[in-house]
């Protein structure tokens, strides 16, 4: 990938919750370089992901279908300030 190195996926998505029982909030997904442009490259194909699209992206890129929706999300609500 070239660069820095940085872990492959972000923090596991075994458990979003603080011990105790409280919902805390999930800690922020560091994408590797990589990461970052498989899901720009999909996103300039279409800025909605169905289930289907969204399952493989997730299984090819070893992250979390929440990661990648929630990716996606992000990445429209971008593109609308920058318009």
């Amino acid at each position: 990938t070239g660069g820095q190195p940085q872990p492959e996926a972000g923090p596991e998505c075994s458990s979003a919750e603080e011990p105790g029982g409280r919902g805390g909030r999930r800690l922020r997904t560091a994408f590797s370089a990589e990461q970052i442009s498989t899901l720009e490259s999909s996103f300039q194909r279409q800025q909605y992901l169905g289930a289907a699209e969204r399952r493989k992206l997730a299984g090819r890129m070893r992250l979390s279908e929440v990661q990648i929706k929630t990716w996606f999300q992000n990445r429209r609500m971008k593109l609308k300030r920058q318009l």
